[in-house]
């Protein structure tokens, strides 16, 4: 359970006495999605597969963004725009992510994302954090069978800003960003190589929470790639509307029937 020196001095975990390091579950270490792809509910396709618990609104908004990428265009998933997938989406863990533990703060470090910090120090949400696309974090420990050791980490999320959704398909959360997201995370009991996250989403979007379990392996002899998120070369983003540039310097449509940007404020082209 102990960290390198290193690492350790990196994170202040020098005066940590072991102790108290092995009173926590042995979560350090890379862990890699035990599925392929990133449907919001592992057990089910993508796409209307999922039956998401969607309000007639969001169903709308759903199925315009799957017409949307059947056409060729990318619907409400904002990632190739280089817009971050924010949480809860992040930990379907479509790169890896690892896992660092100090008593006052875990740390879960993605390949692809930014460092998400869950607080444990029993502090209460803050009033005045400035929202974020992974939302602020308070975590506590817990020891359900009375032994010493802790067995999981209880999460909850709050205090997003967006846009964001669940997965690639576009599959939509509430315009209010009122998003809260309850996790539990615990090691297999048959298999200390496997970790389960149950999630549950809270969100204006949905008719009632929708809780799923994503599962992550553990990769005993990791490695990892740089990560640098930038649209390809010809790419015109006017918002969020991707258009493609010509070799002439013509904008063109991403797909067949995809509408102009609005040119309102420029005058015609002269003939």
């Amino acid at each position: 359970m102990r960290a390198p020196l290193a690492l350790a001095a990196i994170l202040g975990l020098g005066g940590l006495a072991p102790a108290v390091a092995e009173t926590y579950p042995e979560f350090e270490g890379q862990w890699r999605s035990t599925v392929a792809g990133e449907a919001w509910d592992p057990g089910k396709p993508a796409g209307l597969a999922q039956e998401a618990p969607l309000t007639p609104e969001y169903q709308a908004i759903f199925e315009a963004s799957l017409k949307d990428q059947a056409a060729g265009g990318h619907g409400n998933d904002r990632h190739s725009a280089c817009v971050l997938d924010g949480m809860p989406r992040i930990m379907s863990l479509t790169a890896p992510m690892e896992i660092l533990i100090q008593p006052r703060l875990t740390f879960m470090v993605f390949q692809e994302a930014f460092t998400r910090r869950i607080h444990t120090d029993g502090a209460p949400m803050p009033a005045s954090e400035m929202p974020a696309f992974q939302g602020y974090s308070i975590g506590k420990w817990v020891d359900p069978n009375r032994d010493g050791r802790f067995a999981a980490l209880e999460v909850e999320t709050g205090n997003f800003k967006g846009p964001r959704v669940m997965d690639s398909t576009g599959l939509p959360l509430a315009k209010d960003n009122m998003t809260m997201v309850h996790e539990r995370l615990y090691l297999d009991r048959n298999d200390p190589d496997l970790l389960h996250d149950e999630i549950t989403t809270i969100d204006h979007a949905f008719t009632r929470p929708w809780t799923v379990t994503k599962t992550y392996r553990r990769e005993r002899h990791p490695h990892w790639t740089e990560y640098n998120c930038q649209p390809p070369n010809g790419t015109i983003f006017v918002g969020l509307d991707e258009y493609r540039l010509t070799p002439d310097g013509k904008l063109e449509p991403l797909y067949q029937g995809q509408r102009p940007p609005d040119l309102r404020y420029f005058p015609p082209a002269r003939k």
